[in-house]
């Protein structure tokens, strides 16, 4: 993958009011990103013990050209495991700089932390049973599993309220865990994100058995959560994300992060409406 030949607005370098993770990045000659280690295909720890996915692969883009820019050398890039409770609190306290994970970008987390701009869209979803119906109404009466502290239970809570259908929710600490508890019969169906789903359907062999549904309750943009307030770095890396979107680097990682999956009719919409970066 190439390294990006960017120009950023020397002036987000440079003036006296220089953003303090900005500052902290060059005093220290390092970066912190925050990742989860088990939202593949988003964010996870591969094969060989290293960060990978989706947005590690671009976190890691920002950091070379944010290294080149700040004429950094051997910048040290950290990759700081987080989980889904604790990943915006250290990005508020400044133990991260930046989330690099599945994160979706509402309103309520905005009080905690800002986003960069989108780098992803995803959408909730159900894996089932091949022979069940695929439907949310079908779910009325039965046994529902979703991964605990997520805006999928969120969501899923929202949509069968709103709906008016009444079920048995059953929350876990992990997507393998859910997953394994529909295999075997504990639970009638699995809420995710779509990307995840996929992944784990792929990776537990699921095929011939159990079906994604087609029905999406959701559609969520996720972004890189950083602290909130500095303006300067959040301008920064939106410039920068904004030229990978205009290179075409954004489809590269998404194809190296999921090869073989084509990317979904939203995302397209993203890698061309992006913000450009005159």
């Amino acid at each position: 993958m190439r390294l990006l030949s960017i120009l950023i607005v020397t002036v987000l370098f440079t003036t006296g009011a220089v953003a303090q993770t900005i500052d902290r990045i060059t005093k220290n000659n390092e970066i912190r990103f925050g990742f989860r280690t088990d939202a593949a295909p988003l964010s996870y720890i591969n094969d060989q013990g290293r960060p990978f996915g989706l947005s590690p692969l671009i976190c890691d883009q920002v950091a070379k050209v944010i290294a080149q820019k700040l004429e950094l050398k051997d910048l040290n890039v950290q990759f700081i495991p987080v989980d889904s409770k604790d990943r915006f609190d250290k990005v508020a306290s400044g133990e991260v700089d930046m989330l690099c994970g599945a994160a979706s970008i509402t309103l309520s987390r905005r009080e905690i932390v800002d986003f960069s701009i989108p780098t992803y869209v995803d959408g909730t979803s159900i894996l089932l049973p091949i022979e069940a119906e695929g439907t949310m109404g079908a779910l009325a009466g039965k046994k529902v599993g979703m991964r605990s502290s997520t805006t999928t239970e969120a969501s899923v809570l929202n949509s069968f309220e709103a709906a008016g259908i009444d079920a048995e929710m059953v929350r876990f600490a992990s997507h393998p865990d859910g997953i394994k508890a529909l295999r075997d019969g504990e639970i009638d169906a699995y809420f995710a994100d779509q990307s995840i789903l996929l992944v784990n359907y792929i990776a537990a062999g699921l095929k011939g058995k159990f079906k994604l549904s087609q029905e999406i309750l959701t559609i969520e943009k996720q972004g890189l959560a950083i602290a909130r307030g500095d303006d300067n770095f959040r301008l920064v890396v939106d410039s920068i994300l904004s030229e990978m979107y205009a290179q075409g680097t954004m489809e590269e990682i998404f194809r190296l992060a999921l090869p073989g999956v084509e990317p979904s009719e939203a995302l397209k919409a993203l890698y061309v409406f992006a913000p450009i970066n005159p």
